[in-house]
């Protein structure tokens, strides 16, 4: 026998249904291949995102560090605005820590992690401490970087190195098409106790699949 549901009872959950898919974006599209935790970009919830984050690690023990730069359109040239930038990295010990009651990707990306929007100028600041690399040191010290573009198009680009650490290598050092227009080799340098550093950005440069 069909059930039938009176108009009061549809017009009842009707709004729950609404409410329960309120904040899925279906736009949102990720571009330039697979990205294993790349989803970790969208797990800010609620907060209004700024141009400058300064993450957790940033109190502790370690090399203080001011990572910024600017985000640019297609043509190299007209600063992005309202890009989300999303980074994570390892603490002091080359490990991605974690305090026992992360959800979703920050249970594999720990808690040294942050999110930007860039602002009218395209720029986006991060205050953190220079990771250490992993324990076994077979792989230089690094940044993770995911873009968020207003549209909804979403991808990674290619990690943050340092210049001068000993474990890098030809690719890392001289890319031939990196991902953003830029190797993310940073050169830092000291100014009063902070250690500063600018990577610029490039939407979509040598993103396979980007339109």
């Amino acid at each position: 026998m069909r059930r039938r549901y009176s108009p009061f009872i549809i017009l009842f959950f009707l709004p729950v249904i609404i409410l329960g898919c309120k904040g899925q974006n279906s736009e949102n599209r990720l571009v330039g291949g697979p990205c294993e935790g790349c989803e970790a970009i969208f797990e800010y919830g609620d907060r209004e995102l700024q141009p400058v984050d300064t993450l957790p690690d940033f109190s502790e023990e370690g090399k203080r560090m001011k990572l910024s730069g600017t985000v640019y359109q297609e043509d190299g040239k007209t600063p992005a605005s309202d890009v989300v930038v999303y980074v994570y990295h390892t603490n002091q010990e080359g490990i991605y820590p974690t305090r026992g009651d992360e959800k979703g990707w920050a249970k594999r990306h720990g808690y040294i992690r942050g999110w930007t929007k860039t602002d009218n100028n395209g720029r986006y600041t991060f205050y953190t401490l220079k990771p250490a690399p992993y324990p076994g040191r077979t792989e230089p010290a690094h940044i993770h970087y995911t873009i968020l573009e207003p549209d909804g198009k979403y991808y990674w680009l290619g990690s943050v190195h340092f210049k001068g650490d000993s474990l890098l290598n030809k690719k890392q050092t001289d890319p031939e098409s990196p991902r953003g227009g830029t190797s993310g080799l940073l050169s830092l340098k000291k100014q009063g106790d902070i250690w500063v550093g600018e990577r610029d950005i490039i939407l979509g440069k040598n993103v396979p699949g980007y339109e």
